[in-house]
């Protein structure tokens, strides 16, 4: 998993783009130095952006990209780690209390994910991505159109 970036502002395409040459090429050199690793990255609209996805696609020999399927960010394993933030950090004591004190907390948390919990998002992926395309797109709760057969989704 990569760092967790402090942001002061909106995020916009321009200042998302702003971040990845720090981040994202040295993480993935690291992490996926056998370059097998994929970029994922949602709809979100300064990802989506026509800046970012100009600058994405002359970059695209760098590393792999999971194309993001539409009117889907719920998806996105980001979700539920945000989720387990939120409650690491709503269930300190004391709670932070200044913008300081939450960012600190946010990144003591950041480091306790454990991983065999992010390795389990990760692994949810084709998952979720079948539930999706069995949904054709709409919201991810209408999986009561799919059933499970042996791990694959059959959609009725």
């Amino acid at each position: 998993m990569g760092p967790l970036i402090r942001l002061e502002t909106t995020l916009t395409g321009d200042r998302y783009l702003s971040i990845l040459p720090d981040h994202l090429h040295s993480f993935m050199s690291i992490v996926h130095s056998d370059g097998l690793g994929q970029f994922q990255l949602d709809n979100a609209t300064p990802h989506a952006s026509r800046v970012a996805t100009k600058r994405l696609q002359e970059h695209s020999s760098d590393f792999s990209h999971f194309h993001w399927p539409p009117k889907s960010p719920e998806m996105n394993i980001i979700e539920g780690i945000l989720d387990a933030l939120l409650h690491a950090v709503e269930n300190r004591s004391p709670p932070p209390r200044t913008p300081i004190d939450l960012w600190t907390v946010l990144k003591d948390e950041w480091c306790e994910l454990p991983p065999r919990y992010l390795q389990i998002l990760v692994e949810s992926m084709p998952h979720r991505v079948a539930a999706l395309l069995c949904v054709r797109g709409w919201p991810y709760t209408i999986l009561d159109r799919c059933t499970s057969f042996s791990g694959s989704l059959q959609c009725s």
